[in-house]
């Protein structure tokens, strides 16, 4: 935060100071974080720090901002600080030149602070608050090139459709709160009190135990925002309108890792209730397959990408909904390298090439010999090939879903042939295959390739950090490695990676006579399910006519009928009663004198009768 104000106060005409400022910052977190990291290393299993400061206290509602720094926070530290180091000196490099410099590294520090602030907040309210900072900084950093419509649509999109699933986490927090009083105590956001409150609720049974579910359930649609998971997933695919080293922020380090952290975090809910872990566990598992069908028909190399991190989210979220609490940020870290590898080798593709399209690529092997080395090894990794990190943290997954539940490990295995098979074309046409078009493609300079060697050293050792250990919770579930299911996988991801060599590995008709004889299914991917499109119709025919409907109840019977017609009829009856008050003592003697014969009259009418 301090960066941010920095460069926007002095730095706004000033690149090299603003890149510094954005660095320094992030560099000294990083270095934090591994002071941290080695008291938590003395503490196995127990919170290195838990302080808080009140901020609101008044009868009945207490709420505080503090810091809860546990083994599980450490690790999230070193993944926000570590890998976003290294997409933040990427950036000198990339974005040399754009006028907007000084503006990028102010909006890139404040999505780190919000997700630092995600990271060490020590209850609900305080890490809502940095969950929308970190909602702004997206729409602001995918927006950046706001003069080009796509990107400006593409930021309204992704601010739209969190803010959709964050109206469903508010009332989970405020669900949740209202029960933690039902023991008694007063109620409270912190997560070190709701813990042992809900536990007692949730083996209490009755409206309670229901209440925890529906609270559970609730919290789960942030992460549905937040982690892109089906069906509000459309956001992700857009955001990559934004600039490249953006991209790798969002879907490795930061925003989307938001979402599986706030599962892990309040894993102790989860734990209590099974029926939500189920539905977690299988909204991760359609996603992840969902999305890797839709990647293998993409061109863009940044929207492939983009559906693998969807993909992969969705293990993460399955792997949490079996009780594989370390399994999955397990994987979330080791993602968060591979991913974050491959988009800065594509940003450096792009960089050279001027384009998208993997089709106008081609021949880089030789061009780029760095670039393509390391976008190998990232491709290896997501793949799941021995003995990179991938195949560690994702056969983990995949060993945990086959003691727990058959039908989701079968997809997630699926999932594993499809992941290989499209990074496979990706790299083949892309990388492998022979030069296309006219292009002079050169190596990006070192500012920006060595931190794609330092991210491709992480995705070969990753895997013997011994992460699932060191974030390890009591309630989850762990199994021992399974020679079955890592073999099951690995030969699933090198059939892909055979099928994606024999169909683009050299020239063929076969990909074009596939399509036609499978055109519906083709188009089927190509138009992602049509989910866009029936987003977009139920807008046209839903929203909007309801708005309609809206603005004509609101003019004619709110406007014309309660406000106007309560000011038309205060108007009406004073200019009546105003004859009652003439000023003439003639016209008060003619009432006085009607209203006597009046009354005599009915004197006289009831005497008779």
């Amino acid at each position: 935060m301090a960066a941010c104000a920095v460069i926007l106060l002095a730095g706004l005409h000033r690149p090299r100071l603003a890149g510094a400022a954005a660095i320094a910052a992030l560099g000294a977190g990083f270095l934090a974080s591994l002071a941290l990291l080695a008291q938590a290393l003395g503490h196995p299993g127990e919170a290195v720090v838990e302080h808080a400061v009140p901020w609101i206290a008044i009868d009945g509602l207490r709420i505080e901002l503090g810091v809860l720094v546990d083994p599980l926070a450490v690790m999230m530290l070193l993944v926000v600080t570590g890998v976003g180091s290294a997409i933040f000196v990427y950036s000198t490099g990339y974005m040399a030149g754009d006028p907007g410099v000084p503006r990028f590294f102010a909006m890139l520090s404040l999505f780190a602070c919000s997700m630092l602030g995600i990271v060490l907040a020590n209850n609900l309210v305080m890490l809502f608050i940095f969950w929308e900072l970190v909602g702004v900084s997206s729409y602001l950093l995918i927006g950046f090139w706001y003069e080009k419509p796509a990107a400006a649509e593409a930021g309204k999109k992704a601010f739209l459709v969190n803010r959709v699933a964050d109206f469903g986490f508010i009332l989970g927090i405020l669900l949740l709160w209202t029960i933690s009083g039902a023991t008694g105590q007063e109620r409270t956001f912190a997560f070190t009190e709701l813990a042992p409150r809900l536990h007692e609720l949730a083996e209490g049974g009755g409206v309670a135990a229901l209440g925890v579910g529906l609270a559970g359930a609730l919290i789960f649609c942030g992460v549905l925002g937040k982690s892109a998971q089906f069906p509000l997933h459309v956001w992700l695919p857009d955001a990559m309108e934004g600039p490249t080293p953006v991209s790798a922020l969002i879907h490795a380090a930061t925003m989307v890792a938001a979402g599986v952290y706030l599962l892990a975090r309040c894993f102790f809910l989860y734990a209590e209730i099974p029926a939500v872990l189920a539905l977690i566990a299988y909204v991760g598992g359609v996603t992840a397959f969902f999305a890797a069908t839709i990647a293998v028909v993409q061109h863009d190399i940044k929207r492939i990408l983009a559906y693998s991190t969807l993909s992969q989210l969705g293990y993460m979220v399955m792997a949490i909904g079996l009780g594989g609490y370390g399994a999955g940020m397990y994987h979330l870290t080791t993602h968060a390298f591979f991913k974050a590898l491959l988009f800065l080798g594509a940003g450096c593709m792009i960089h050279a090439l001027h384009t998208n399209s993997i089709w106008e690529m081609g021949g880089l092997r030789r061009a780029m010999p760095v670039t393509s080395a390391t976008f190998l090894i990232g491709t290896l990794a997501l793949a799941g090939i021995w003995p990179l990190a991938g195949f560690w943290s994702k056969d983990e997954i995949l060993a945990i879903a086959f003691h727990r539940d058959l039908i989701l490990w079968a997809v997630g295995t699926l999932t594993a042939a499809l992941t290989a098979f499209y990074m496979g074309r990706l790299c083949f046409v892309a990388i492998l295959g022979p030069p296309r078009g006219h292009h002079h493609a050169r190596e990006a300079p070192r500012v920006m390739t060595a931190p794609l060697v330092t991210l491709a050293l992480l995705s070969v050792v990753g895997g013997f950090l011994g992460i699932p250990r060191f974030v390890h919770h009591h309630a989850q579930v762990h199994v021992e490695f399974n020679p079955l299911v890592a073999a099951i996988s690995t030969a699933c991801a090198i059939i892909g990676l055979a099928a994606a060599w024999r169909l683009y590995g050299r020239p063929s008709t076969v990909p074009v006579l596939l399509q036609l004889k499978w055109r519906r299914l083709y188009q089927l991917l190509t138009h992602t399910y049509y989910v866009d499109d029936l987003y977009r119709w139920l807008i046209r025919h839903g929203q909007d006519r309801l708005a309609t409907v809206s603005a004509l109840f609101e003019r004619y019977v709110i406007m014309r009928w309660c406000v106007n017609g309560a000011a038309v009829t205060t108007r009406a009856a004073g200019y009546a009663l105003r004859y009652l008050q003439t000023g003439r003592v003639q016209t008060y003697a003619l009432a006085l004198f009607a209203g006597l014969i009046a009354i005599i009259a009915l004197m006289l009418g009831a005497h008779a009768s």
